[in-house]
């Protein structure tokens, strides 16, 4: 379906005519700008043969970039506000958009697209964007691709190399399960309101690996929230409670380094030989 079956006021017409104002609460930055959603539904790639789960579509912006370039949407919304204006974009694209009015934290990806594969594109609420996260890296079933926007912040973590200030949990546990990559920064003058940093759209494309290594993902999560938990200190104070002095030095080990030396194959390293 084009941009020319359908028509809709613009974006800046339909908050002002709804009163719709981002609330802090919920995380809200509307991105009015069609430019920079077109942009976002661009990079997302090709979607023949998948559904697209967007959280917390606001008014629409990108959802409306999504529809235009092809793709089937369900779109998770807990502002009860935004239904109404999401409902006439549905009646615009019968058939491609589908609206879950519920809490993205509590809804998977799977269970409201329950067949095909699915990519996951959003503009994430700052305050749930790293649990979101990290809730989906825990089931990448049937995700063929993660097209996400965070704060600039957040996005630098996801791909940081180790020794780098930036380098931590978040890093290794996208890393370990998905190759990543900082597509664009967006300024925050492209949202309303303007937030006060600036952010970055990101892809994740989940890795091809063994179901028995995607069972560590547990122990990964324990493990490396030890050594994060108190960064500045030597490994061998850390991961106390998980691993003896002897037992890192026999894994090759060198416990007097920190978390943020090792690398991702340590780490997994270490969760193959934590005692359960």
């Amino acid at each position: 379906m084009s941009g020319s079956d359908y028509s809709l006021p613009s974006l800046r017409e339909v908050v002002d005519h709804y009163g719709l104002l981002a609330k802090k609460s919920l995380g809200q930055n509307f991105l009015l700008n069609m430019d920079v959603t077109r942009r976002i539904a661009k990079v997302a790639g090709n979607f023949t043969d998948v559904t697209v789960f967007e959280v917390g579509p606001g008014p629409g912006g990108l959802t409306r970039a999504l529809l235009e370039a092809g793709a089937r949407v369900v779109a998770v919304e807990r502002d009860h506000r935004c239904l109404e204006i999401l409902a006439d974009i549905q009646a615009a694209f019968p058939g491609f958009f589908e609206v879950i009015e519920g809490d993205a934290l509590k809804l998977s990806p799977q269970l409201a697209i329950p067949k095909g594969n699915i990519k996951i594109i959003a503009n994430l609420p700052y305050n749930i964007g790293t649990a979101l996260l990290i809730q989906w890296l825990s089931n990448l079933d049937r995700i063929s691709s993660l097209t996400l926007m965070f704060q600039k912040e957040v996005a630098l973590r996801l791909i940081a190399k180790p020794r780098t200030k930036a380098y931590g949990r978040l890093s290794i546990l996208t890393q370990w399960l998905c190759e990543g990559k900082r597509l664009f920064d967006l300024s925050p003058k492209a949202f309303t309101p303007a937030p006060k940093v600036t952010s970055s759209v990101v892809q994740l494309i989940p890795k091809l690996i063994d179901p028995s290594e995607k069972a560590l993902l547990p122990m990964m999560e324990r493990i490396t929230q030890h050594a994060f938990g108190q960064r500045r200190k030597m490994i061998r104070s850390s991961l106390k409670p998980l691993f003896s002095e002897s037992k890192l030095t026999e894994l090759g080990l060198n416990p007097c380094a920190r978390a943020e030396e090792l690398s991702i194959a340590d780490f997994v390293l270490l969760a193959k030989n934590v005692s359960p």
